[in-house]
């Protein structure tokens, strides 16, 4: 897996969805975190909202950005866990077309290296809804540093080899 060089890199529009029932733009840490790694990968923030926790809100701003076609991911922070507030994956479940298994797996095994075994509580998650990426990380700092940092950098980057999810994107909506 490596970064080549020689490809030219393709930014992509990605919209952030921070779901908390108490932060809003001024304390919205992870939001802030993910903002700013979005814009320095060469991306761009094309939408920055916040949601209660309320898996029919949250499926509601889900599908508004997912039928623009200018959106091309979405991330969310926040709602993964196992309380009875924590409903994102389940606003997920009502949208998606695909799972992306593979992805919570994977968070998890990077998770475990800094939280150990309290990482089994996240239910970080991400789907494939009508042509569009929905990533679903936990609204901790760490967590949405483990999450960009060790799986969507490099995913979300065209010229990651041996493939990444850009090139994927013009052939999301096949039948």
């Amino acid at each position: 897996m490596a970064i080549d060089e020689s490809l030219t890199f393709k930014p992509i529009n990605i919209a952030l969805l921070t779901v908390s029932d108490t932060r809003t733009f001024e304390n919205d840490t992870s939001g802030d975190i993910l903002a700013e790694r979005i814009d320095s990968a060469g991306h761009k923030l094309a939408d920055r909202e916040i949601s209660k926790d309320n898996a029919e809100v949250i499926a509601a701003h889900l599908h508004r950005w997912i039928d623009d076609t200018e959106i091309d991911a979405v991330v969310t922070t926040g709602g993964t866990g196992l309380t009875g507030r924590d409903v994102t994956p389940e606003a997920l479940n009502r949208i998606k077309d695909k799972d992306i298994p593979g992805f919570g797996e994977l968070f998890r095994y990077l998770s475990l290296k800094s939280i150990g075994t309290s990482t089994v509580q996240s239910r970080a998650m991400a789907v494939v809804a009508r042509g569009t990426y929905v990533f679903a990380l936990p609204g901790s700092n760490g967590a949405v540093k483990d999450g960009w940092d060790g799986i969507l950098a490099e995913q979300l980057d065209s010229r990651n080899r041996p493939c990444n999810f850009v090139d994927l994107m013009p052939r999301l909506r096949e039948r």
